[in-house]
């Protein structure tokens, strides 16, 4: 889902002066996926996963070494939040079902997702939240948070729109969830993981390229936190146009990569030399790498990432990207990039008549 990737992969603009945290949440219900978990939960702080539940295993699996800390203090966290990830994955299930009767649906792959969270800014103080539905891989329902009502994405969900909008009290208890309760809960696990969420690691830089006629990847890898700015400028002006900037994943050690195209095909080699890959991290001295052929990694260089040569020196890094993003985010929002091939098929009523409390998840649980 468009609006749900945006969410999840953050690619923030050149003002890094400021913290924008978050803590999302992603739930997946599915049928028809034999690999796949009926139900999947993974939540999120900063873009760094906390935690994990499945149907398969049916308890909490935390993914962090502070969150430990966190169930020291709060003995009763694991079993409160597994009960209710239990509870979701019926309600999950359950729509899945009325889904299928309702449109007589036999078989097939259908999935149920939903996303929610906050966001704190530590320099203003501002605050957002959102809560997104989806199904089959497409936009469903969304909250607007400043005028309490929702937002719907497609035809087919209106008549649930309009049925939510009149519970105006729910609507009221969302916006004070997602802008104060939410928000709390934020703030109170990053004091938990203070040492590891706002620590700073500096990112390695590599200019790569396939063959002569393809594209210069700037690729920078390892840094943390995931809000960076990487893109390409000439003669000290930033490009516009020539660039195919990429989407931050994550790595499997915590940190964070991400690539940033050149395409040389108007660009004269003699030119080469007014342009330069320019990277930004908060805490961190602008890294700037000249376009430079002597400094480009080519299939050919056997000391290019992955050390061992051939096409896997050039794509290793994005590859291992990719299988991260895909068992901590795609996993557990159901196969973002997912699209029924029958577009008619899709309902409107995955939710219908059970617009969930805001408190599916509350990270307010924790206390300071």
């Amino acid at each position: 889902m468009k609006a749900l990737t945006g969410l999840l992969l953050l690619v923030f603009g050149h003002g890094v002066s400021s913290m924008l945290h978050s803590t999302q949440n992603f739930y997946t219900g599915s049928s028809g996926l034999t690999t796949f978990p009926e139900f999947v939960a993974v939540g999120m702080v900063d873009g760094v996963q906390i935690d994990y539940y499945d149907s398969n295993t049916q308890r909490l699996v935390l993914k962090q070494d502070w969150m430990e800390q966190v169930t020291r203090d709060d003995p009763k966290y694991l079993e409160r939040i597994t009960g209710i990830l239990q509870g979701s994955q019926q309600v999950f299930k359950a729509s899945i079902g009325t889904l299928k009767q309702r449109f007589n649906q036999t078989g097939g792959i259908h999935i149920v997702q939903r996303m929610d969270g906050c966001e704190w800014d530590d320099e203003d103080n501002t605050t957002d939240g959102y809560e997104q539905h989806g199904y089959d891989g497409e936009d469903f329902l969304s909250f607007d948070l400043e005028t309490l009502t929702w937002v719907a994405e497609v035809p087919q969900a209106v008549p649930i729109k309009q049925r939510w909008d009149q519970n105006r009290a729910n609507n009221e208890q969302k916006k004070n969830y997602y802008t104060k309760k939410c928000v709390g809960g934020l703030k109170t696990l990053l004091s938990y993981g203070n040492s590891t969420l706002q620590r700073t690691e500096r990112p390695r830089v590599s200019l790569l390229q396939r063959s002569p006629s393809s594209p210069v990847v700037c690729h920078a890898t390892g840094f943390f936190p995931d809000r960076v700015v990487v893109f390409w400028r000439r003669d000290g002006q930033e490009l516009q146009e020539q660039v195919e900037p990429g989407e931050v994943l994550p790595n499997h050690d915590g940190t964070f990569q991400v690539s940033v195209d050149l395409n040389l095909k108007a660009v004269p080699q003699e030119d080469w030399g007014r342009y330069e890959c320019v990277v930004q991290l908060k805490g961190v001295e602008d890294i700037s790498t000249p376009l430079d052929p002597a400094l480009i990694r080519t299939n050919g260089d056997k000391t290019g990432v992955g050390g061992d040569g051939g096409k896997s020196g050039i794509t290793i890094p994005i590859i291992t990207g990719v299988v991260v993003l895909l068992l901590v985010a795609a996993a557990a929002v159901g196969v973002l990039l997912y699209k029924k091939r029958n577009g008619s098929d899709r309902s409107s009523e995955n939710t219908e008549g059970q617009n969930p409390a805001p408190e599916a998840r509350p990270l307010t649980t924790v206390q300071s």
